[in-house]
């Protein structure tokens, strides 16, 4: 199961920002790096076990790329830091976690109680998929 926490920007502490997919090779010591859509997420996989915290830019909440980056940092086994930055809404903060995301950085604020309540909306899911929830398929028939 993934473990979420809602972080917003003014909660970061100072550091080494994020670099880019792009010079992400030719950073040999960095740890973080920030996908922008339009990257390809698999060109991480070989330094998987190297990065703490991968952002995933949302330049627009429409912009559904990023949802995929996700699925295949997590399925590749990427256990750290998996961070929403940008145009990031409520609404999409349970979708969001099911892709593997497990920390928020949104551009606008979010109430916290609001995004606690959004990410216990749906108990139950109908699809399988990176945060560890059963379907509810699989429940039913005792697969679960």
């Amino acid at each position: 199961m993934v473990e979420t926490q809602l972080r917003f920007r003014d909660d970061e502490p100072a550091g080494d920002p994020a670099v880019t997919v792009d010079s992400f090779g030719e950073q040999t010591n960095a740890a973080a790096v920030r996908i922008e859509p339009g990257d390809d997420a698999r060109v991480l996989l070989p330094h998987l076990d190297r990065i703490t915290l991968v952002e995933v830019n949302f330049p627009v909440f429409g912009d559904g790329r990023g949802y995929s980056a996700a699925r295949i940092l997590r399925e590749a086994g990427y256990a750290g830091e998996l961070r929403a930055v940008g145009d990031v809404l409520i609404d999409q903060l349970a979708f969001l976690r099911r892709c593997g995301f497990d920390s928020f950085a949104p551009d606008q604020p979010l109430n916290a109680a609001d995004a606690e309540a959004a990410l216990a909306r749906y108990p139950e899911v109908y699809s399988p998929t990176v945060d560890g929830r059963a379907p509810i398929w699989a429940k039913r028939h005792g697969l679960a």
